[in-house]
């Protein structure tokens, strides 16, 4: 893992983000001040749970996972950052100051890191940033809400069938899960043995093909119809 100064192009980059967008010189300025561009390998460690908090990042290439460890030590992975995405900066504005996860390299990849102090002072700086962070915000309280219905009220094989169509690409039927299978039945809060058998049942009735992380979905007609009642209309 290593640091180097930014190239020219990747604070045009970072500044493209919606939260961003617009921002006055002086922001500008304070957002980017201090900031790194950071190269890791697949695997490295970018934070640690418990940490301060002092920077987050911009994903410029690759991809980067948010995961914690549970009680029987298993990974659950939160979600995995792509190009483009900001990661960790609510954690900026936390009260106890500490990342509350940690943020491993997904492949290799290259982030931007943009400093805890600059944000908060471009936030006090231009108010409209402060706003666009508190709708973010908002939003991501709002999904947590319904994932929390929804891992309630819902069923393993509906969990499992809402999480291959999306990530189905368009209308195409070959997905490739970004997680290994016993990753995969933390996150979606099943046990790897009934994520496994549900896998192999519908094999065997025809409504997806594949193993391990490969895979095609013969039937999207019948996991739709599967996962359809758990879901929220908005």
């Amino acid at each position: 893992m290593t640091k180097v100064n930014p190239t020219e192009d990747s604070p045009a980059r970072v500044l493209g983000h919606p939260l961003f967008r617009d921002a006055p010189p002086e922001v500008v300025r304070l957002l980017l001040r201090d900031a790194a561009i950071l190269h890791v390998e697949d695997g490295d460690l970018l934070f640690r749970e418990g940490e301060d908090a002092v920077e987050y990042l911009y994903v410029l290439s690759g991809g980067i996972e948010v995961l914690r460890h549970t009680q029987d030590g298993q990974e659950r992975v939160f979600h995995i950052f792509r190009a483009g995405q900001l990661l960790a900066e609510t954690a900026m504005f936390m009260t106890h100051g500490r990342y509350p996860m940690h943020a491993r390299a997904h492949g290799d990849a290259i982030a931007l890191c943009l400093k805890r102090a600059g944000l908060q002072a471009a936030c006090r700086a231009w108010p409209d940033l402060a706003m666009r962070l508190l709708a973010r915000l908002s939003d991501r309280v709002y999904q947590r809400v319904n994932e929390v219905e929804w891992f309630s009220d819902s069923t393993a094989a509906q969990r499992l069938a809402d999480y291959l169509l999306r990530l189905r690409p368009g209308e195409g039927s070959s997905v490739r899960l970004p997680l290994t299978q016993r990753q995969l039945a933390a996150h979606l809060g099943v046990r790897a043995e009934t994520l496994s058998r549900l896998l192999a049942d519908w094999v065997a009735q025809g409504r997806i093909a594949g193993a391990r992380r490969d895979w095609v979905l013969l039937d999207p007609a019948f996991l739709d119809d599967l996962a359809q009642p758990a879901r929220r209309s908005f």
